[in-house]
């Protein structure tokens, strides 16, 4: 693995301030979080779309802190040097302020976050003030926001009437306001994530679909390299099939199996004559 110093929330504000757009990742587990570790990805979150993309679920509802945490705490392990974000999944802050600290604290604490991540404009603006005065660095989520997708609509474009476009404007400064240091745009038109991310001065802006004008990106692992095999976003690049690569590989796997093609001798271990003259004696089958 290659060494590299810890990302911090300074570090990231010193890219915004010198015009180096963020890189960041989704991940869900150790050996990917090597991978990413390795490439110099500045940010990672654990998204509660593991929901899908790891346990197979049809919606992030499902989610559970502890899914989160046993996640986060893998990808922690394999990537010790990049700033993590643990995402909360639903129902863990919308009940109230109280709940959301606490839950925001276990990823701190149980998974070694740098930060967490909440859905929601100026209603949850409460939620992430009280989890900024508790000590832990929050970063906001609008545009299309998945634990409330059944409410919007579906897995759609969100802002592109002038009214709807402008409710996501103030929700992003009371986001600001409240003391996030950063806020994802989802699905938004990229003029409206360019407005949103030339009136930020406290924060800065990852486009997830929304356009080339935030501070940085954030694309799905799963989608950038054909694993989540029910759909491909069209917002997402695939860098590598490998998904194709791994089903190509089962297939062999169980081609040369039912083949006798495999094991080779490569693949398997053997015992020493002598011991094995010696074994069949103690058995009696010399």
């Amino acid at each position: 693995m290659s060494e590299r110093k810890k990302i911090t929330l300074p570090t990231l504000f010193k890219k915004v301030e010198q015009g180096e757009p963020i890189v960041m990742l989704t991940c869900y587990d150790y050996p990917t979080a090597c991978f990413q570790e390795d490439a110099g990805i500045d940010m990672i979150l654990v998204g509660d779309s593991l929901g899908m993309t790891m346990l197979g679920y049809d919606s992030t509802l499902p989610v559970t802190m502890e899914d989160m945490i046993r996640h986060a705490q893998a990808v922690r392990r394999g990537a010790p040097n990049v700033w993590l974000i643990g995402d909360m999944p639903y129902m863990t802050y919308q009940i109230s302020s109280e709940e959301a600290v606490r839950n925001a604290g276990r990823f701190m604490a149980e998974a070694g976050c740098d930060a967490i991540k909440l859905e929601g404009g100026v209603e949850m603006a409460d939620r992430i003030a009280a989890i900024v005065r508790a000590g832990i660095p929050a970063m906001g989520h609008l545009g299309l926001t998945p634990q409330s997708a059944s409410a919007l609509g579906g897995f759609r474009l969100q802002g592109k009437a002038a009214a709807q476009a402008k409710k996501i404007v103030d929700d992003a400064k009371a986001l600001e306001d409240a003391g996030a240091f950063a806020i994802l745009l989802e699905m938004v038109p990229d003029r409206l994530c360019q407005i949103i991310t030339e009136r930020a001065e406290k924060c800065f802006i990852i486009s997830l679909g929304s356009g080339p004008n935030a501070h940085g990106q954030l694309l799905i692992y799963h989608d950038m390299f054909g694993l989540y095999p029910k759909f491909k976003p069209r917002m997402a690049k695939v860098y590598g099939d490998a998904g194709k690569v791994i089903q190509q590989g089962l297939a062999q796997y169980a081609r040369e199996v039912r083949a006798r093609q495999f094991p080779q001798q490569e693949n398997y271990f053997g015992m020493k004559d002598e011991e094995y003259d010696e074994l069949l004696l103690m058995l009696g089958q010399s």
